[in-house]
């Protein structure tokens, strides 16, 4: 982490700066599609989001360590021993692990609420010992824990541009898109793994099971079934995209772009998928370089554009144009936000 970005925050104490510039790196390391958004943040948010996120890569690390399925118990008593160091970092700040004291320390600054690490850490553990989902309810109660909540913990970081609770629920329908994004994105990765996240009946109502997804996997051959069934999945993922884009507007305006560089390099992975036929059981769709940097490139400009906005008129206090303060969200954000669609 720069020192620039950490003297901005007013991370002064080393240990804390260590354990910050620890959580960039895995950030850095394993998530480069939000860490190229991030940088388009105000530099003294960017540390936060680097602590939230090094966390949940540090938790989801822990979980995917082995392979070899025999080393559950081994996975699950490092699982243990990190819920232990969080909770006792979130009450009194120390810990041994640099990516609670960030975490804890970043809690304590934005205000997050401490049931949001808490949630998340119980579907870190499922991890460990559901392999799969029967039906689309099932999975969205998994990915309450795992991506509803990374989306409330990042908004106090964010800000908002209209009370907290009326932007919740469309962080919290973004930060579910985004998964389910990386679960088509990584259907083969998860199945090496022994998972698979998209729905049973999802994928039996096109005739597909586990034996075909292996079959699939093992020889690197299509099968029009399998195009069917990830081709729904993706129509899910897009209708959480459209449901959640008004929320962008709610918030503060200096870090929509970060926010909608994310949207957008998120949705890139979808086309990708797409343009490549359906083929992430075989492999992982990568967006381009060239289509990144442009988007990347647009995600500056908006940047510019919100600071000078920012500098010369004040900060607003209203929300932008596609979305009204006071407004209820619509039926299927509402839905989200509870959990269920």
């Amino acid at each position: 982490m720069s020192e620039r970005e950490l003297d901005a925050a007013g991370i002064t104490v080393p240990e804390l700066r260590r354990a910050y510039a620890h959580c960039k790196r895995l950030n850095a390391r394993h998530g480069k599609t939000y860490f190229l958004a991030t940088r388009l943040l105000p530099v003294e948010r960017r540390p936060a989001v680097h602590a939230l996120y090094g966390f949940a890569r540090w938790a989801d690390d822990i979980v995917d360590a082995f392979d070899d399925t025999t080393a559950t118990d081994a996975r699950s008593s490092r699982l243990s021993r990190l819920q232990r160091d969080l909770a006792t970092g979130l009450d009194n700040g120390d810990s041994s692990e640099p990516v609670v004291v960030a975490l804890a320390d970043t809690a304590r600054r934005y205000a997050i609420e401490h049931r949001h690490f808490t949630d998340f850490m119980t579907a870190m553990r499922a991890d460990l010992d559901i392999t799969g989902y029967a039906t689309y309810a099932d999975l969205r109660t998994y990915t309450y824990g795992s991506a509803e909540v990374i989306g409330l913990q990042m908004l106090p970081v964010l800000g908002t541009a209209v009370p907290r609770e009326e932007a919740a629920p469309y962080a919290a329908a973004l930060g579910v898109a985004f998964q389910l994004t990386n679960f088509l994105r990584d259907v083969g990765e998860d199945l090496d793994r022994g998972r698979v996240y998209l729905p049973a009946d999802l994928l039996a109502a096109h005739g597909v099971d586990r034996r075909l997804l292996r079959w699939s996997r093992n020889t690197g051959r299509s099968d029009g079934r399998i195009t069917d069934a990830l081709r729904e999945f993706e129509a899910l993922t897009r209708e959480l995209y459209r449901a959640a884009a008004p929320g962008i507007a709610l918030l503060d305006p200096v870090s929509r772009p970060c926010i909608r560089t994310a949207f957008v390099l998120y949705g890139a992975i979808l086309d990708a998928v797409a343009q490549e036929g359906y083929r992430s059981v075989q492999g992982r769709a990568v967006v381009s370089r060239r289509r990144r940097a442009a988007v990347a490139l647009d995600g500056l400009t908006r940047v510019s554009a919100a600071r000078l906005r920012a500098r010369t008129a004040g900060r607003r206090t209203a929300p932008g144009p596609t979305a009204s303060a006071g407004s209820p969200p619509p039926p299927e954000i509402r839905s989200v936000h509870e959990g269920v669609v």
